[in-house]
């Protein structure tokens, strides 16, 4: 077998150090308060009027045909997750089917995936916490990084490091917080239907697809479309595969990682089915469309005002669930990286609380410096590109496995595997050519640049590759 090629044999992602070990603490409402809250948060709160602005009323068919890509990538998950129940997600799964090379590739991609949204939602909530410390006296050069005009977002910075915090304390204690403030995210969005849906008017849909089916070019110079806008709308979605680097911290992993997995993809697209119905129907899309805080406007243009601003400061108490998601699986990622050699293997060591806080704290600094210093508006995109990579990972490694080992235990056997594995496949490469031309070509510089870390780095520093 080439180098490249080597995997890592499925009994040995159980074997792992006493000294790298997770503490098994989470049962199966944790997962699932982890992946609502994870998935539940900037994209429903902003994306709505990206989606309208791209495809009109017809972004509840952009929502709907996301979020089936999406159920049949979370069917993957929860088999593989549940097959091999330990830190690490596509990562790992890539490892031990698909081999070494694809592996980094996935984790490569990763990393894209969770330090973007990491860095896009603490920018986020610094947006909304700025003009309350503004308003005090806090400078506002220090509430912006220095491509917007500023010195340093530190509201930014504070936020990730919160919540590093909160992870390094215990995932348990950090979990139990995130549920409370899941409950308050649900809550307000609740809140907005119940306001909006009375209002609902069917002329409101009317044109329904105005954009088209396909993504194509306006004479703005923006791609619109149905699918076009489900590229975009995608990003509100993903967060259940951070569960899936929960695996090792989960009391009952056959039955809890499958509950929290499916139970949360089928929980937030019946939420968002419901509020993008409401949205479109109690105001024409023109005008909320790519309004930064369409469902805010909404409210405000209705004469709620005083209920706008409830949804506004829901926001900000309940958004740092998305960073704590995201960091907490990123950290994970990281650890199994670091378990297999690709980062110096002392940052695997997990503390006394049975946490593993060096790497936590290392990824706090990376995503803290993005966040800080760069303008990652423009490249927050790229996230769904390294997203949909490692689902579609994720789908062939369940198809692979299951040819390859077609006899294995599976405690949690998805049905129809064939049809849903090719439906993950093929929609996430369907959603990864729709997305626009200048994200393509950055993931493609991306991955060039991982590529040659693996063969330059990676390949030699390897605990398989070291043992041969």
């Amino acid at each position: 077998m080439a180098d490249w090629n080597r995997r890592k044999p499925i009994d040995s992602l159980v074997a792992t150090a006493a000294e790298h070990r997770l503490v098994p603490t989470l049962s199966w409402p944790h997962l699932l308060a982890l992946g609502v809250g994870a998935i539940v948060g900037t994209g429903i709160l902003t994306l709505i009027g990206v989606g309208v602005d791209r495809a009109g009323p017809a972004v509840l068919l952009s929502f709907a045909i996301a979020g089936a890509i999406c159920a049949c990538a979370a069917l993957a998950y929860a088999e593989m997750a549940t097959l091999m129940p330990t830190a690490g997600s596509a990562y790992t799964y890539s490892y031990a089917v698909l081999g070494e090379l694809v592996a980094w590739i996935v984790g490569w991609c990763l990393i894209l995936e969770y330090s973007l949204v990491v860095s896009t939602v603490a920018v986020g909530w610094s947006g909304y916490a700025a003009p309350l410390l503004t308003g005090v006296g806090f400078p506002v050069a220090f509430t912006a990084s220095p491509a917007l005009g500023g010195i340093v977002n530190l509201p930014a910075i504070f936020i990730i490091a919160v919540v590093a915090l909160l992870l390094c304390m215990g995932t348990r204690e950090s979990a139990r917080l995130n549920t409370a403030l899941v409950v308050i995210k649900i809550a307000t969005l609740s809140l907005f239907v119940f306001f909006t849906l009375p209002a609902f008017d069917p002329s409101n849909l009317e044109p329904f697809m105005p954009f088209g089916f396909a993504k194509t070019m306006g004479p703005d110079g923006v791609e619109r479309g149905v699918m076009a806008a489900a590229a975009i709308i995608f990003f509100a979605f993903y967060g259940f595969d951070a569960i899936s680097t929960a695996a090792e911290e989960t009391k009952n992993p056959e039955r809890d990682l499958s509950i929290g997995i499916v139970g949360s993809m089928i929980a937030c697209t019946l939420i968002y089915i419901f509020v993008a119905a409401a949205a479109v129907g109690a105001l024409p899309f023109t005008r909320f469309a790519d309004s930064p805080e369409p469902l805010a406007l909404i409210l405000r243009e209705m004469g709620q005002g005083q209920v706008a601003r409830i949804v506004a400061i829901a926001a900000i108490i309940a958004l740092p669930t998305v960073l704590l998601g995201f960091l907490y699986g990123q950290s994970r990622i990281f650890l199994v990286m670091a378990r297999d050699g690709f980062l110096p293997v002392g940052l695997a060591r997990i503390s006394k609380r049975g946490t593993p806080v060096r790497i936590t704290l290392l990824t706090a600094v990376l995503v803290a410096v993005l966040a800080g210093l760069l303008p990652i508006d423009e490249i927050a995109a790229l996230a769904n590109a390294g997203t949909l990579i490692a689902f579609a990972a994720v789908g062939a490694c369940m198809l692979v496995l299951r040819r390859r080992a077609p006899d294995m235990r599976r405690p949690f056997r998805v049905p129809f595997a064939w049809v849903v594995g090719l439906g993950a496949i093929g929609g996430c490469l369907y959603l990864f050519a729709s997305l626009p031309t200048k994200t393509l070509m950055a993931c493609l510089i991306w991955n060039v640049i991982g590529l040659v870390l693996y063969f330059g780095y990676g390949r030699r520093r390897s605990l398989l590759g070291r043992a041969r």
